[in-house]
C-alpha cells in the first residue's frame, strides 16, 4: 500500500535489473522502492531538476 500523499505506479521491470535494484537497496539499508525513488530524485538533480524532498534524500546519503 502506498504511503500517504505518495503516489502508486505499476512498473513493469527486466528482472536482472530488478536484482541490481535489490543488491544496491540492501547495501543503502533502503527498500527497492526507495531506492528506485533515490535514483530518479539523484538522476533527475544531474539535469538540475530539484523535486521538494531531494535535499532531505541527498542529506540522508551524505551521513553515510
Amino acid at each position: 500500500m502506498a504511503s500517504p500523499g505518495k503516489k502508486s505506479y505499476p512498473l513493469r521491470i527486466d528482472p536482472a535489473l530488478w536484482e541490481q535494484l535489490q543488491r544496491l537497496a540492501a547495501n543503502d539499508l533502503r527498500s527497492v522502492n526507495a531506492e528506485i525513488e533515490f535514483l530518479l530524485r539523484e538522476a533527475l538533480a544531474r539535469r538540475g531538476i530539484r523535486v521538494g524532498a531531494a535535499q532531505q534524500d541527498e542529506e540522508e546519503g551524505s551521513e553515510k
